[in-house]
């Protein structure tokens, strides 16, 4: 009783700050993809059509949600203010110069997919398929849409307003604002393009599995459950990406400016990745997956993956709780709920320990040299999603409510107390 206690002390009296997004979205979501996987399912629909089809499932009724029950176009955090609506003649000029910007952004981000080789093999054609699909349409609908949203904002002139001036020799361009501009488009870029790649392979698997005979097997229904945890985590992420719109909120206000940030995170994914199969970070050579250490021990293996499934569905979770705001290496408002109010990083911690169990590097196949280099090299890997977890911090703490949440976390939430507690402090 006491340990409850301290581990959730009056919130009356300490107040955590609140979060820039509520429950209701990321079940709004959860509750459209669920429905639209036990639909596939049903009719066999495993293709990346219906992958697609997944993410609007997912998305539309976060957006709904967003903006019927939590009203977030009219938080003065969107920057729009609906009273005040100019006349299109006044903003016109703003609307055209950040057309420019916003086209010669795409412009650069189209030149890199075409040059890089790597964006046309394997799964990251899809990909590919679905920007050139999209491209035209975002063309035109960008028109109407800019010169709609440049006659409520309150300040019109942003970053891409400030690239096209840059590039047309208007006046008045600040050079920060084009640096957050492109940094932001940057992050997009790289991580929807990755995203959009992995949508079809996941929930492909996830559908075609068939269920007979699982509950009698913990290995195939654990991995079963942690593909269904993955595809959560995915459509979340992808619909995050893609919405990154002011009237939702959901708008970056800051791409991390640290040169530390942008590579701790590039080397965990394609094609900088360090942790793949022959990387430098490799740690799966003389390793074996848990279910082969366990193999005749049923309840065991029961224990073991009922944990994994139960680290992945928090990673999901922590996923579920960006709501349209899932983003690497952004400010997109600062998150105080679900896993958060336990663990600043909650995915980082769930993904590592998931890793660790899963790999169990001290056991090897080889000799006591594979398993030491195996462990050393994870937690090498765990080290780098430290890294990562530091410099994220560094950046939010730009903001004040960032720091007030840190400084809340600090006092009150059960994981940083525990490693308190661990360290001595």
């Amino acid at each position: 009783m006491h340990q409850k206690v301290a581990l959730t002390p009056d919130r009356h009296a300490d107040p955590r700050p609140p979060s820039a997004v509520s429950h209701g979205v990321g079940v709004a979501g959860l509750a459209g993809l669920i429905a639209w996987v036990l639909f596939a399912r049903v009719y066999g629909l495993d293709g990346p059509y219906a992958a697609l089809v997944n993410l609007l499932a997912c998305g539309i009724p976060m957006v709904l949600w967003s903006l019927l029950v939590d009203k977030v176009h009219r938080r003065p955090s969107t920057g729009i203010d609906w009273a005040k609506v100019r006349p299109w003649r006044e903003t016109i000029d703003v609307s055209l110069v950040k057309l420019v910007g916003l086209w010669a952004t795409w412009a650069a981000i189209a030149l890199i997919y075409g040059t890089g080789r790597f964006y046309w093999e394997g799964n990251f054609r899809f990909a590919m398929w679905c920007f050139g699909t999209a491209a035209p349409f975002l063309f035109l609908l960008s028109i109407p849409y800019v010169i709609w949203l440049d006659r409520r904002l309150v300040e019109p002139r942003d970053g891409a307003w400030a690239f096209g001036a840059w590039l047309t020799h208007t006046s008045g361009t600040e050079p920060e604002a084009i640096y957050a501009h492109l940094r932001a488009w940057g992050v997009k870029a790289f991580f929807l393009a990755f995203m959009l790649a992995i949508v079809p392979p996941g929930f492909g698997e996830f559908i075609r599995t068939p269920t007979f005979g699982l509950l009698a097997d913990p290995v195939r229904l654990a991995n079963w459950l942690i593909t269904f945890m993955f595809v959560i985590d995915v459509a979340f992420a992808t619909v995050g990406y893609v919405l990154t719109m002011r009237p939702l909120d959901a708008h970056i206000r800051s791409a991390n400016p640290y040169a530390a940030g942008w590579a701790a995170a590039l080397i965990c994914y394609p094609p900088f990745i360090l942790m793949d199969q022959g990387g430098p970070l490799d740690y799966h050579p003389g390793t074996a997956d848990w279910s082969q250490w366990l193999q005749g021990h049923p309840l065991l293996l029961a224990i073991v993956g009922a944990v994994l499934v139960l680290l992945t569905a928090i990673y999901a979770w922590a996923t579920v709780a960006f709501g349209l705001r899932f983003s690497n290496l952004t400010h997109r408002g600062i998150l105080t709920h679900g896993p958060y109010a336990w663990s600043r990083h909650p995915a980082y911690l769930t993904k590592n320990l998931f890793w660790w169990l899963s790999t169990l590097p001290l056991l090897t196949t080889g000799s006591m040299v594979d398993a030491a280099r195996a462990t050393l090299i994870l937690a090498a890997v765990s080290g780098i999603y430290y890294w990562r977890a530091r410099t994220e911090e560094r950046h939010l703490s730009a903001d004040p409510i960032y720091r007030d949440y840190s400084a809340w976390m600090s006092r009150n939430a059960p994981v940083p107390r525990f490693f308190r507690w661990v360290g001595g402090r």
